[in-house]
């Protein structure tokens, strides 16, 4: 198995983890710092996948300059990306999967627990499904070609800040479940990263279409 395959078998062994230690009402900030180390794991997994793909020539650093915008890392990386995805295309897809997977399963799980309404699930379920049948015959986010996607979506300030949002509500939603904060700031929470799932999904179906 390759190295960047096995890191999100992992996420997604950690996030069942997770649901388990939020049904039991397990210390709230132990949760919250599994959930940290398991996004964190998404960049590591994308690291793996292009070191493996650049024979190891790229390093962690400009992996990280290339992630924070930098434009000479990002097309140094980007080259690399690109031949990832002709010579493995299922290892993108797998990633994409195991993402899903963990979000959907946060969605669930709150909607379970009654935080949530029915309906967030079911948008996030729809735009999900529909949009990923679309990309997947136009290829993976690095290979973006209008402006709206790369910014909206495939850039750092995209990629980052949807990644800060999910953070933010789902650990939000543990201490209101675990802990009993106030609900009303995790609708505000939710609110936001809805709009912002499906501002994303604008931007790939335009991609598409464009």
């Amino acid at each position: 198995m390759r190295s960047a395959n096995f890191a999100t078998l992992v996420r997604v062994l950690m996030m069942l983890g997770v649901i388990y230690l939020i049904m039991i009402k397990f210390n709230p900030i132990s949760i919250i710092i599994i959930i940290a180390i398991m996004m964190l794991l998404d960049a590591v997994d994308g690291y793996l996948a292009v070191s493996e793909a650049s024979g190891g020539s790229v390093g962690l650093g400009a992996y990280a300059r290339a992630a924070m915008g930098n434009a000479n890392a990002s097309s140094y990386v980007k080259r690399y990306k690109q031949r990832l995805s002709k010579s493995s295309p299922l290892g993108a897809r797998i990633d994409v999967a195991g993402d899903r997977i963990i979000e959907l399963l946060f969605w669930i799980t709150f909607t379970y627990l009654h935080l949530i309404p029915l309906f967030i699930l079911i948008i996030i379920i729809i735009r999900h499904s529909f949009v990923d049948a679309l990309m997947a015959g136009k290829g993976t986010s690095s290979k973006m070609k209008t402006k709206f996607a790369r910014i909206v979506y495939s850039s750092s300030i995209g990629r980052g800040g949807i990644n800060v949002v999910k953070f933010l509500t789902f650990s939000y939603l543990v201490l209101v479940y675990v802990s009993g904060y106030p609900i009303i700031i995790g609708y505000i929470l939710v609110t936001i990263l809805v709009a912002y799932i499906l501002l994303r999904g604008l931007a790939e179906i335009y991609e598409v279409i464009a």
